[in-house]
């Protein structure tokens, strides 16, 4: 079960985007996060007529790796490490390490 998961808010931990919040907005492979606004290049892009794409320079959110991230607790207002319970009835829910309050569905 992945902990972090599309939809959810998260702060930057490690790198040159440390500090700021996103959205997850896809997961890219098994350990890579697509998040808005973060990890922006500027990308070349060639004209193609057959596509419809005018060529230019574009801003691209590029992936980053999971370790990178924590999920963002509101609560506390802080970044927090996630937890997997299982409850009585056998489903599992993530849950905030620090609270142990659980992490609503995006």
């Amino acid at each position: 079960m992945n902990k972090i998961r599309k939809g959810d808010e998260i702060i930057v931990i490690a790198g040159r985007d440390k500090g700021r919040r996103g959205k997850v907005a896809a997961r890219a492979g098994a350990e890579q996060l697509v998040i808005e606004g973060i990890n922006v290049v500027r990308k070349h892009v060639k004209p193609n007529p057959l596509k419809g794409v005018t060529g230019g320079v574009m801003e691209q959110a590029m992936p980053i790796h999971q370790s990178n991230v924590a999920i963002y607790n509101k609560a506390t207002g802080k970044a927090d490490g996630v937890r997997i319970k299982v409850l009585d009835d056998g489903a599992r829910v993530r849950v905030f390490k620090s609270s142990g309050e659980e992490i609503k569905a995006a």
